[in-house]
């Protein structure tokens, strides 16, 4: 697959419902550090700052946020995107080719909407392994999943990107949606992703990018530094800064050409990306 441009366009694992698909284990959740009575807060870093940290610091700090907007983040999702993300995901699982008894997993599933449109493709006998490294993402996902009778084919746990706990070659498919920017350790997670997928297995990533014409990258910048933390920040009642933090880490993310040649040096040995909105968002298929 080319560069082609359409401008229409954790450390812990932990099951959360059912049993742990074989060659997983199952390692205790986080816990937070309990603070002693009487003393003074530390304000918490900007969302901005958390943007340019990285490795478990980056990692706690994303997830507290994330914790904070967990129930309102499928709907700030559809108002800050103006209903995009839902096209752009249809177009990413469009690009998995479809299976009678395929094994995927979604990492950074978060609310499950990747997941769900996965779980299509993989065929009767298929199935698919949602995770997330934040616990109240993943239970709003599961409750989609079981709203619509699936839970015997999407099975949900906890778990970090850079150690996923399965066995090598164990899935035909990976996605990822809007999650690679936030994990501590990206060159890591891209060698975990490669080592768990089975050969000629296809990772497609799905993330916000670097806009391709001036004019848009000028506008998209004004959009995601002013209008949209007020936007989210009013809709999830927000304290913790994390639309501060998302376009943040969208400005520190690579852009399409660096975020492939991550993906080669990982071990992937074909490349592809497409740029959907002008280059917004990018879909990177990446071929093992």
């Amino acid at each position: 697959m080319g560069d082609e441009n359409d401008v229409d366009g954790r450390v812990s694992f932990a099951a959360v419902e059912g049993d742990s698909p074989a060659g997983s284990e199952v390692l205790p959740m986080l816990q937070l550090e309990e603070k002693p009575l009487g003393q003074k807060p530390i304000a918490a870093p900007s969302g901005q700052v958390v943007s340019e940290w990285s490795g478990q610091a980056r990692e706690q700090a994303v997830q507290r946020m994330f914790t904070a907007i967990a129930r309102s983040y499928d709907l700030n999702n559809s108002l800050l995107s103006f209903g995009l993300h839902h096209r752009w995901k249809r177009r990413a699982v469009a690009l998995v080719p479809p299976s009678t008894n395929g094994w995927a997993i979604d990492i950074g599933a978060g609310t499950a909407d990747l997941a769900l449109l996965l779980e299509k493709r993989m065929g009767q006998g298929g199935h698919v392994v949602a995770t997330d490294l934040n616990d109240a993402m993943l239970r709003e996902g599961q409750r989609k999943i079981a709203r619509r009778g699936l839970r015997a084919r999407i099975s949900c746990l906890r778990a970090n990107a850079e150690q996923l706990g399965f066995h090598e070659a164990s899935f035909d498919t990976l996605t990822a949606s809007f999650c690679i920017r936030n994990v501590g350790n990206l060159a890591q997670a891209f060698v975990e992703i490669h080592r768990v997928l089975k050969p000629g297995g296809r990772f497609v990533c799905l993330e916000f990018s670097r806009p391709v014409r001036p004019w848009l990258l000028r506008l998209y910048d004004w959009y995601s530094f002013r209008l949209l933390p007020k936007i989210g920040t009013l809709v999830a009642r927000d304290k913790t800064g994390v639309y501060d933090y998302l376009p943040a880490s969208i400005r520190t993310f690579p852009d399409q050409e660096g975020l492939k040649e991550l993906l080669l040096k990982a071990g992937f040995r074909q490349v592809g990306y497409q740029n959907l909105s002008g280059g917004i968002v990018a879909i990177h298929v990446a071929i093992k």
